[in-house]
């Protein structure tokens, strides 16, 4: 299943920097290991924000669950889900027909 996901990011300024540091490095870890499963399909920055356009290819909606309430930020995140579906007017939908 495919779903579309912004997360916006709003991390304390008063937290400790090495907190942050340690919490910004598993989170990109955490990111790399998903996209080379193929469960992170893209990720695309927000210009100008502190957030993400992403979508994942994952088996079913508890999968995406676990994906993003393991996220090390997720306690600092406001999290939009949108399933998504292909588009009959997609020139890819003429492909499989």
């Amino acid at each position: 299943m495919l779903f579309a996901v912004r997360m916006d990011v709003d991390i304390p300024r008063d937290l400790d920097p090495e907190v942050r540091g340690d919490l910004v490095a598993r989170e990109k870890a955490y990111c790399r290991d998903l996209q080379k499963s193929g469960e992170w399909a893209h990720i695309w920055r927000c210009v100008g924000q502190y957030s993400n356009l992403s979508v994942f290819d994952v088996a079913d909606n508890e999968a995406l669950h676990r994906i993003l309430w393991n996220l090390p930020l997720f306690p600092f995140m406001t999290i939009e889900v949108t399933p998504l579906a292909q588009h009959p007017s997609d020139l890819a939908a003429e492909d499989v027909a």
